[in-house]
């Protein structure tokens, strides 16, 4: 189907964009870097800063105060740790202050992460109400949505989908619930690395945490992928599946998939091979990305 950049937002955020939770670290010792480093990645030519690590609102503030024109967004803000009305005042505040800057990015997280887990699509859509009466628009909030039933939502009461840890194949079967005009954003996470063994290595380790929540694991059930795969770590295939390694060249032609599939942007996680402090803001690698994907041409 192809890239259809169709919706308002799509239009604002590019093709391509960065998802990342040191971004988003409250520490203040580290607020000067954080803020070059989003002002570094818009003049890069990114189009969005997604704010992983269930972000709120106030974690856009400084990323948006330091940059000019480029996206920030949550990806994403639990509906179980902020309450509706505190969301919608702080939305409310921050475009006041920079108009057309943020887009909401709303989730229901996990049972295992939210002790008042219960009827999450019940709860997202009085998540939504409540939001629809404080004045938050629509069209600037989008859902992160694995299930058709999710997606519908994203697709009647948001701009549109951000999901996260999908394949391509996800991508075109959501581009297809969500029909042309709403805004498809998944996460991919690449690994600028060539040998097998180190990427795959750094793949399981993210990974992991993931493999314990049902909401992913049934999402790679339903796109044909084996229990036997979710064993031990992962199999390479799924491994292979879920994150973009190797060299430059391959990196790029699995992020074109997404867009080939039908997502208007890609929200780009770089996974550093390289331990320590680096790894948290791996702007090496986001330059590199940044040359692979002609973002300045």
């Amino acid at each position: 189907m192809g890239f259809s950049g169709n919706s308002k937002q799509a239009q604002a955020i590019g093709r391509y964009g960065l998802w990342n939770t040191g971004l988003r670290d409250p520490e203040p010792s580290g607020a000067a870097e954080r803020a070059e480093t989003a002002v570094e990645l818009e003049e890069l030519g990114y189009g969005a800063l997604w704010l992983g690590g269930s972000s709120g609102v106030e974690h856009a503030v400084p990323l948006i105060a330091a940059t000019r024109s480029i996206t920030v967004a949550t990806g994403i803000l639990s509906i179980w740790q902020h309450e509706p009305q505190h969301t919608a005042e702080e939305w409310s505040a921050l475009e006041a202050a920079h108009p057309g800057r943020f887009l909401l990015g709303l989730g229901v997280s996990h049972a295992k992460l939210a002790d008042q887990y219960k009827r999450p699509y019940a709860a997202m859509t009085g998540y939504l109400d409540a939001l629809d009466t404080a004045g938050v628009p629509a069209d600037r909030r989008v859902l992160a949505a694995l299930g058709p039933r999710m997606l519908e939502l994203s697709r009647d009461r948001a701009a549109g989908a951000h999901p996260y840890l999908v394949t391509p194949e996800h991508t075109a079967q959501a581009r297809e619930t969500l029909g042309e005009g709403p805004l498809l954003a998944p996460e991919f996470t690449v690994i600028l690395e060539a040998d097998p063994d180190r990427a795959r290595a750094a793949a399981r380790g993210l990974l992991a945490f993931y493999l314990e929540l049902p909401n992913y694991t049934n999402s790679w059930l339903r796109l044909g992928f084996a229990e036997d795969d979710l064993a031990d770590g992962g199999s390479d295939r799924l491994v292979d599946a879920l994150f973009g390694w190797g060299d430059e060249q391959r990196v790029r032609e699995r992020i074109d998939a997404f867009l080939d599939a039908g997502a208007d942007h890609v929200a780009l996680q770089v996974l550093s091979t390289v331990e320590g402090r680096d790894a948290a803001l791996p702007r090496e690698e986001w330059r590199r990305l940044a040359a692979t994907l002609d973002l300045l041409k």
